[in-house]
């Protein structure tokens, strides 16, 4: 770990249910405990924006979100809508089907449109592959689409399929790339040990909703390590 592991996470909201309060207490525990970013659903954008200014903490928005299989350029309006109130990071779904339809091309397009977009306005991409729905056969092609698209970020998982951030697959996506982009994991990340060992395996960065719960063990255990 060669930072702080506050600045590991993106802190994060996307239930279908969340209402304004759990925006703005999202926003406050992020302040209190410093984190990376805020991740929400785009309609928040703004508001988390508002509530965390001042401060270093960036907002993160999922587009395409949870399935992927919408229309590219309802990801590029909606990515557009989210940098536009204040997002500097992009959470994209990949589309699945079309990844396992072969459909290199069309990912490839999407992507690079949707990459192109977020570098034009200081904004960064994260595209999850959604990987308890890949062989490994196709995170390997997921991973390669990413690369070659400009994105700076692979990510494992929306948290709302059939499971979540996977050690194994982490430590697959970093053995094919290296250091020439990042990895998030994010989805089942409720733990101090799993956060650590995500990090340990090469991911970047860590998509939690469970994050105060996490930094608090994490402080516990500084604390017991310098008694």
């Amino acid at each position: 770990m060669n930072k702080p592991l506050n600045k590991y996470i993106d802190h994060t909201m996307l239930k279908p249910d969340a209402g304004e309060k759990a925006i703005i207490n999202l926003c406050r525990e992020a302040l209190e405990y410093d984190f990376y970013s805020v991740c929400v659903n785009s309609c928040y954008v703004s508001l988390a924006r508002t509530h965390l200014r001042g401060s270093d903490i960036r907002v993160s928005a999922v587009a395409g979100f949870p399935l992927g299989a919408m229309a590219s350029a309802a990801k590029l309006a909606e990515t557009r809508d989210s940098i536009d109130n204040g997002a500097s990071e992009i959470d994209v779904v990949i589309n699945i089907g079309a990844l396992k339809d072969q459909r290199y091309d069309y990912i490839l397009s999407e992507l690079s449109a949707l990459a192109e977009l977020c570098h034009s306005r200081n904004a960064r991409l994260k595209v999850i592959t959604e990987t308890c729905l890949l062989t490994e056969n196709e995170i390997t092609e997921a991973c390669r689409l990413v690369m070659k698209s400009g994105a700076d970020f692979i990510k494992t998982s929306t948290g709302f399929s059939i499971g979540g951030a996977e050690i194994r697959d982490v430590r697959l996506m970093k053995k094919i790339i290296g250091n020439k982009i990042m990895i998030k994991a994010s989805g089942g990340i409720s733990t101090l040990e799993t956060a650590e060992a995500m990090i340990e395996a090469g991911a970047d960065r860590l998509g939690c909703s469970a994050s105060v719960e996490i930094m608090d063990k994490y402080i516990e255990k500084i604390r017991t390590e310098c008694r």
